[in-house]
């Protein structure tokens, strides 16, 4: 851990100051305001409804976000999820912070578990104390490893059993009889004393294929309702036993924003028609978590591309344009237009080169969605409007609805610009120009960087002043 504060030291006193007009490309952007107000959206939507609230953090893997994401309140649990254990062991002297705060602390490693494993997460539950770890089954040949782990660390791992609720990612699927065998296989892990029965997992990944707004709220819906069948047939074997239902991903989970959930929903006042099915739709999920917690259940939703967002949320529409828009991406990968060839595109139209290709952006498309194939939009990335640089920026009917300067094709280094629109609209692109680009996938897109340029957009006039460098946990 030395030597990753002693880079981010250097890095500070290489780019602190400078613009994004003096730094080398490509670079991956965060804007500091913009990544501060989509987290505390999360947390006041959680809060409002008296949720647990557990944050993944693979798609920065960095100390400083991860703060963002579990907030300053000591009264408060800090869990959180991860995708690799060089996060899981990077987080561990954070974590440490927070529990000498007074803090409840724990990581889940959201990979189901496997023989590799074991030794490091150990040492990691070792460090952590009792309660620290959880972990990751959805086969039964996996519950032997929990023995093995509660020996080697001292102290027996939490367990989350993965649903499988339709992504077909992981998980076992409820009602089936591998969940009703893994059940009792977990039941008779903790009655031995290897490990402590949890709660129930699901991640609703397929919600990124929604086109309308708050159009996952129904599959949010669909994730508790899944957890609560599983949890009933677990109480069924033992009645009473204490268990955490954890659902989300980012389209599901801002759905959680609609402003009726912070209503009672009896008001007299007339509503439209959609305003009426909103109303109707968060009044089924209050009704459903009301039911569970009649039943002893502890609710809980996690997330992980919310506090940046990127082009595929823009395209999920888990929000409306009130609280999802592009002004809300805090992401972007600046990068350097080296050529331009005029009439090279469709209808004549300029193509341009950056250097900035697969392994800057990212190789993750938007599902293309439409009925004709290709109408939707399906490139790499789109141009931010900044510095100088005009584009069209998505609104409400995106992805249906799209245009101007995309990514439209990409090589390892290579990205080459299109202008999707009539030619006339074009709008200039010389070569020299410094572009941000506004990735598909921020998850995917920060992999290929070793650390973030912060700029924070609320200081006036120097809005593309580098103020802090954030250091990534990469590696596995």
């Amino acid at each position: 851990m030395a030597t990753t504060q002693l880079s981010k030291d250097l890095l500070r006193a290489q780019f602190v100051g400078k613009t994004l007009h003096q730094v080398p490309t490509p670079a991956v952007v965060l804007d500091l305001a913009k990544v501060e107000a989509n987290c505390g959206l999360m947390l006041e939507a959680a809060r409002r409804l008296h949720l647990g609230w557990r944050a993944h953090i693979k798609t920065h893997k960095t100390a400083e976000l991860t703060r963002l994401q579990v907030g300053d309140e000591d009264s408060t649990p800090v869990n959180i999820i991860v995708s690799t254990i060089m996060e899981a062991e990077s987080v561990v002297p954070l974590l440490k912070e927070y529990q000498q705060r007074g803090r409840q602390t724990n990581v889940l490693y959201s990979f189901p578990l496997y023989s590799s494993s074991i030794d490091r997460l150990a040492a990691i539950s070792a460090e952590l104390g009792p309660g620290g770890l959880s972990v990751m089954i959805d086969n039964v040949e996996q519950v032997k490893l929990l023995t093995l782990l509660a020996s080697k660390s001292g102290h027996p791992p939490l367990v989350f059993l993965k649903i499988n609720i339709g992504g077909n990612r992981a998980g076992v699927v409820p009602d089936s009889a591998a969940c009703a065998a893994l059940v009792r296989e977990l039941l008779l892990s903790e009655t031995v004393g290897s490990s402590v029965f949890w709660g129930l997992y699901s991640h609703a990944g397929h919600s990124y294929a929604s086109r309308a707004d708050w159009e996952a709220m129904g599959i949010l819906g669909a994730e508790f309702a899944a957890l609560h069948d599983v949890a009933r047939a677990v109480h069924i074997d033992r009645p009473g036993h204490p268990l955490v239902l954890s659902v989300g991903a980012t389209p599901t989970a801002i759905t959680l924003n609609h402003p009726a959930f912070a209503t009672n929903n009896t008001d007299g006042d007339q509503k439209t028609e959609t305003e009426a099915a909103d109303s109707e739709a968060t009044a089924q999920i209050k009704a459903l978590i009301a039911r569970m917690r009649a039943d002893g259940l502890a609710l809980e939703v996690h997330a992980g591309v919310y506090p940046t967002f990127d082009i595929q949320q823009l395209a999920a529409h888990g929000s409306d344009a009130r609280y999802l828009n592009a002004a809300a991406i805090a992401v972007s990968v600046l990068a350097d237009v080296a050529s331009v060839y005029p009439g090279r595109g469709p209808q004549a139209s300029s193509e341009a080169l950056v250097n900035a290709g697969s392994l800057a952006l990212g190789r993750e498309p938007c599902m293309d969605m439409g009925k004709v194939p290709g109408q939707h939009y399906n490139g790499w990335g789109i141009v931010m409007p900044w510095a100088g640089t005009k584009n069209i920026v998505p609104g409400p009917a995106f992805p249906a609805e799209h245009g101007g300067w995309q990514v439209a094709r990409i090589a390892q280094e290579h990205g080459v610009l299109a202008w999707r629109g009539p030619r006339e609209d074009e709008t200039p692109l010389p070569v020299g120009q410094r572009v941000r680009i506004w990735p598909n996938h921020s998850c995917i897109t920060g992999a290929g960087h070793p650390w973030y340029l912060v700029v924070d957009s609320r200081n006036a006039g120097r809005e593309d002043e580098v103020v802090d460098v954030w250091v990534r946990w990469n590696g596995w």
